[in-house]
């Protein structure tokens, strides 16, 4: 048994090893110089180490004609997660609270309706939905942007929701409803309260999909509305008389820094609103 578990670590070592062994590389190459990835080997420890890179990539790095580097895309991407991510969750939030404690005739059809945006190719949506926000006068900007994560992440926030729910007592709300508590208080007072394991889930997992999506960015947005995703694509894309592996590999990190931070900050949350519930049938 005890030469069992050494097995198994043995074999989850050497599997976070080589899964971590590309941020490795990234890190290590946008902490050189170029001379010294030059000369040195991908793998080896940058022997003296520095940020320039990193600076260079936040705010000097182009992004095709524009020379001012990942800044304004980072901000972009800032000012249009945090709405996006908090609307489609509290709309998903009612709207599996509505589904699952406050049914109604038609309620499982609409749900199963409301399923097929769960499994819907992105791509289906970009005209319409283009057509839509030239309608609305949102074309090409930051609200445009918010309003399509929040329709588009609205089915599966609602799915995790109303699965979640599901679980919970019938039982709570009928007493409530039998000491004069309204839709509101039921919402507010006892469910709310007991959704904190799926609420981390439904945040992390929305604050992820949004700031990782490239599509609906290059799509949706203009000029002054690109997030980070397409600012990252444009930098790697602009070409010059030196390629700067360490700049791409800098920017690269900078773009995936919030979503690594979240997860190491809140990933062992995360596991515990699945196994809570999050995705029982």
């Amino acid at each position: 048994m005890r030469a069992f578990r050494i097995l198994l670590f043995v074999a989850l070592g050497l599997l976070a090893l080589f899964f971590l062994t590309p941020l490795y590389v990234m890190l290590a190459t946008s902490l050189k110089s170029m001379d010294e990835l030059r000369e040195g080997s991908l793998l080896a420890l940058p022997q003296a180490p520095g940020f320039a890179a990193w600076a260079k990539a936040w705010s000097s790095a182009c992004t095709g004609t524009d020379c001012g580097g990942l800044q304004p895309f980072f901000a972009n991407s800032m000012l249009m997660v945090v709405p996006a991510v908090v609307i489609s969750t509290a709309l998903g939030a009612l709207n599996g609270y509505v589904l699952s404690k406050w049914r109604f005739r038609g309620s499982e059809l609409l749900f199963a309706l409301m399923l097929f945006g769960v499994f819907m190719p992105m791509q289906v949506v970009l005209l319409p939905m283009s057509q839509v926000l030239g309608w609305l006068g949102m074309a090409s900007s930051i609200g445009g942007l918010i309003l399509v994560h929040v329709i588009a992440g609205l089915p599966g926030t609602t799915l995790f929701f109303r699965n979640y729910y599901a679980g919970l007592p019938d039982e709570l709300v009928r007493a409530a409803k039998l000491d004069g508590a309204g839709f509101w208080q039921i919402f507010w007072r006892i469910v709310l309260p007991l959704s904190t394991p799926i609420l981390v889930v439904t945040l992390i997992w929305q604050f992820t999909n949004i700031w990782n999506d490239f599509l609906y960015g290059v799509v949706f947005s203009g000029a002054d509305s690109k997030p980070i995703t397409v600012g990252l694509n444009n930098l790697a894309n602009t070409s010059s008389s030196v390629k700067e592996y360490n700049v791409d590999m800098a920017a690269a990190l900078i773009a995936a820094l919030p979503t690594l931070i979240v997860y190491v900050l809140a990933g062992k949350y995360f596991v515990r609103g699945l196994t809570a519930g999050a995705v029982k049938g």
